[in-house]
């Protein structure tokens, strides 16, 4: 059994750009938080302080000693890095999510060859965490979990009704995505057709759908926090081989090349310019994860 690593000091403000870098990239189809803080070190801590936190809501309501268990469980809460995190999130997602849902629709190819590139570029983090010798059975693993990936943004897009009924359960699949590297939550919207109602109340401040909203948040939120700390505490390993192979299937869907249905077509006149960001997004992530260890390193 392999347990996952002890939580490493961050600064305050390199907290809040590693928040709005997961912010930014979760209004975009395709593209998973969940590999940002993966790739800025900070995925095992956050899911770790989000157990700790839910943990404490449920001894508040359950006991035994409610208040004392309530407040020994908070402390175990990163808030130096938690609180900057979500504020980052927060500014990222009121800020950004019109021009990045424009760009995503007026320019998709070059958006999704850049995209392709970063999620590309961020695989070897994942696999890195898991160390080792490779076995035939960790490669089943891997394979097993591309080939769902694979399948899962493989599915053809719906259309939801906008309602309570409808927006609770979609939230709550969305922020599992949201948590795991690969499986991007604003493409689970856009599968099921709240994707576009979703920005426009976020950039509308429809405080009302965003209210329902956070609700399936918090109540899909609480599993999925629960089970990932489980498997990263008890199958740290394991865990990181699912999430790169999650990470490798989900890249069909940057596939810059794809119909409207999204059906893959075949590279276009314009591949040189888009190979070029494709290897633009490999670069940036790779000096990304160079920088991070370099700051992991002085801390």
């Amino acid at each position: 059994m392999k347990t996952s690593p002890a939580p490493r000091k961050t600064s305050i403000v390199g907290n809040l750009l590693r928040g709005a870098l997961i912010g930014a990239v979760e209004t975009i189809p395709g593209v998973s938080g969940g590999t940002v803080a993966l790739v800025t070190g900070i995925y095992d801590d956050l899911i770790a302080s989000a157990h700790s936190a839910v943990s404490a809501a449920r001894v508040l309501v359950t006991g035994p000693d409610r208040w004392e268990g309530c407040k020994a469980r908070l402390a175990e809460v990163n808030w130096r890095l938690v609180l900057p995190v979500v504020v980052g999130m927060a500014f990222a997602v009121l800020t950004v999510a019109g021009p990045i849902s424009h760009l995503v629709k007026t320019q998709p190819e070059p958006m999704r060859a850049l995209f392709l590139g970063l999620v590309l570029g961020s695989i070897t983090v994942p696999l890195s965490l898991a160390g080792g010798p490779w076995k035939a059975r960790d490669l089943l693993l891997g394979g097993v979990s591309a080939l769902l990936a694979f399948a899962l943004v493989s599915a053809p897009a719906g259309q939801l009704p906008v309602s309570p009924l409808t927006i609770i359960p979609a939230a709550a699949v969305a922020v599992s995505a949201l948590l795991l590297p690969g499986v991007s939550g604003s493409f689970i919207l856009l599968t099921l057709g709240l994707y576009a109602p979703t920005l426009e109340a976020v950039s509308q401040r429809n405080l009302g759908y965003l209210a329902v909203f956070s609700l399936g948040l918090l109540l899909g939120g609480i599993f999925i926090v629960q089970a990932l700390r489980y498997l990263l505490t008890h199958h740290h390993r394991a865990t990181m081989i699912v999430l790169a192979g999650l990470m490798l299937g989900a890249l069909r869907s940057l596939w810059p090349w794809q119909s409207a249905d999204r059906a893959l077509l075949a590279p276009a006149a314009n591949w040189l310019p888009l190979c070029g960001l494709f290897v633009l997004g490999v670069v940036l992530v790779q000096a990304l994860v160079l920088l991070d260890r370099r700051a992991a390193k002085k801390a």
